[in-house]
């Protein structure tokens, strides 16, 4: 529930290159890039404050506040400043819950419990410019119904029109899926993947992980979404999104098993198809 109320699933497919570094392919399946999290608790009605600050002094003091207030407050971090992440060249956030600190060490909720020295923590809390020193603390409960509806209106509208209004809205939506295909698909241009990853390995590794593990849910978070569309009454969507997540899985297994990109190509395709009925189906919802 709490998964679309935040805007459900989405789609988001680019290649970004570093120097020093090789093209890393970065798929996003969940909505993107509205921070999921603040919008599901605006839906769902559930009082929260969200606080900013500059300061880490004062950061230290508002998540104190908070643990010291009975609360479990949800800090944004550097995904990859957390010594049980991977390193990766720029600051990629995540959202953690902060269990306790006890003494000089932080414990959080991660995609598991973690702990830090408050030194480690405070420099990832740091790390993020347009989320500098980001907490959200829950303070009540919901009063009334969640807005289901608007959530479903958002979700179709991501995935079929603008989302940034500029240039980088084609990589995002049915836009971004169709864009994927056809980059496997391509063996001559710049842009496709015969070219451009050479070295096959990493980047089937890569596919697979984005559409099973990162940035999303198992089946590119079509199956959990299937399941806030049943739980709202929208059986017929969610069977369709069910069967998206099944093909989104088998695009992982394929990569996972060394497909061909030209074999990938096809798979994609076809759950562009499944991914077209199900957003018409969103749209009447």
């Amino acid at each position: 529930m709490l998964l679309g109320l935040g805007g459900g699933i989405g789609f988001m497919y680019s290649v970004f290159e570093y120097e020093g570094h090789a093209p890393m392919l970065t798929i996003v399946a969940q909505a993107h890039p509205e921070p999921m999290i603040p919008r599901a608790l605006e839906r769902a009605g559930i009082p929260h404050e969200i606080r900013r600050t500059g300061s880490a002094k004062v950061a230290e003091r508002n998540l104190r506040a908070a643990l010291d207030a009975g609360h479990r407050p949800i800090c944004t971090v550097a995904r990859h400043s957390l010594p049980w992440r991977p390193s990766l060249p720029f600051p990629d956030p995540v959202d953690v819950a902060v269990t306790r600190i006890a003494g000089d060490t932080v414990h959080v909720h991660d995609d598991q419990p973690g702990e830090l020295p408050l030194a480690g923590f405070l420099a990832a809390w740091s790390a993020l410019k347009k989320a500098k020193h980001q907490l959200i603390e829950v303070t009540g409960a919901a009063a009334g119904p969640p807005d289901v509806a608007g959530a479903i209106r958002d979700t179709a509208a991501k995935l079929t029109g603008p989302v940034l209004g500029n240039a980088f809205d084609v990589n995002f939506g049915l836009s971004g899926m169709r864009k994927l295909a056809a980059q496997l698909a391509d063996t001559t241009g710049k842009q496709g993947w015969t070219r451009r990853f050479p070295d096959r390995d990493p980047v089937l590794d890569r596919l697979h992980d984005c559409l099973e593990v990162e940035y999303t849910a198992p089946g590119a978070t079509r199956p959990l979404y299937a399941g806030f569309l049943s739980e709202t009454g929208h059986g017929a969507a969610a069977a369709v999104y069910r069967e998206a997540g099944r093909q989104w899985s088998g695009v992982a297994a394929a990569a996972a098993g060394r497909a061909s990109f030209a074999e990938l190509a096809e798979l994609v395709a076809q759950v562009v198809q499944t991914e077209e009925r199900g957003v018409e189906l969103l749209r009447r919802a």
